[in-house]
């Protein structure tokens, strides 16, 4: 708990820098203070580093986050992040009740993939217990069911140079004055291979509902909740992060936080 008190004091600490000195409306809050080479954005970029290799040396790889018993799950799982994407490739599936639905595995694997919803489900499954943490300060417990992320990338053979992978989501998020960004997220393979990291469709014994982010999401249970990108459209294996989105690994990321969530 305590080091997940410090993550979060930390990040409020910069969201309270960035929000001082730029505009929210702004298409992009890391113009000025956080821009470019500007010392503060160097300075925050090494103590995010910092934090990631410390965590790596000090975390088994293997470490599990904890799990729970059915009977402390005693709510429903809270929304997080958008909750109903607009775009009109899903809506229409949606309104097809996602029969249609491809998971494209793309990237640096030896064999690119298209999976159905049906092909994912027929997987080898694991279901956990576990609690979402979210950077706002709420937590909640719930029982996710899901392929492990692992088994999909070894079914597409990942190539020796690949270091990250990344969730193309097709929800989008506002950058004010009116401009969007489609969601994305990415994680280190050492999380991405963690046994407990599962692409979820479902969610306390049900499908997976359209607010948790049907058909698919991610589960990375020993980070917090905005690096589990929901309604996954597309999975891209990749060597480097820096021509993605705005370079620096996902949507929140962008905008100043870290890229690095380990609780």
């Amino acid at each position: 708990m305590t080091r997940l008190f410090v993550s979060r004091r930390r990040f409020m600490g910069i969201a309270g820098v960035a929000a001082s000195t730029v505009p929210l409306a702004g298409c992009d809050m890391l113009d000025g203070l956080l821009a470019g080479d500007d010392p503060v954005r160097g300075f925050l970029a090494s103590a995010n580093t910092l934090t990631y290799r410390l965590q790596r040396l000090l975390i088994p790889v293997d470490r599990l986050a904890p799990e729970f018993s059915e009977s402390e799950i005693r709510q429903g799982q809270r929304p997080n992040g958008s909750t109903d994407p607009t775009d009109p490739a899903y809506l229409a599936l949606k309104d097809a009740e996602f029969a249609a639905y491809r998971l494209n595995v793309s990237g640096l694997v030896e064999r690119p993939m298209q999976l159905t919803l049906d092909e994912l489900r027929n997987m080898p499954s694991r279901t956990q217990i576990t609690r979402h943490d979210c950077v706002e300060g709420w937590s909640c417990v719930a029982k996710w069911t899901g392929v492990p992320l692992a088994r999909v990338l070894d079914e597409a053979g990942v190539k020796s140079d690949a270091r990250y992978v990344v969730f193309h989501c097709f929800d989008s998020m506002s950058l004010g004055l009116g401009g969007s960004a489609a969601y994305y997220e990415s994680i280190d393979m050492i999380d991405a291979r963690h046994p407990q990291t599962i692409l979820a469709h479902g969610l306390n014994g049900t499908l997976l509902p359209v607010a948790n982010g049907a058909p698919l999401r991610v589960r990375i249970e020993r980070q917090l909740g905005y690096k589990m990108a929901k309604y996954i459209r597309a999975i891209e294996v990749v060597s480097d992060l820096s021509k993605i989105g705005g370079g620096r690994g996902g949507y929140w990321e962008d905008l100043g936080y870290d890229w690095y969530a380990g609780i």
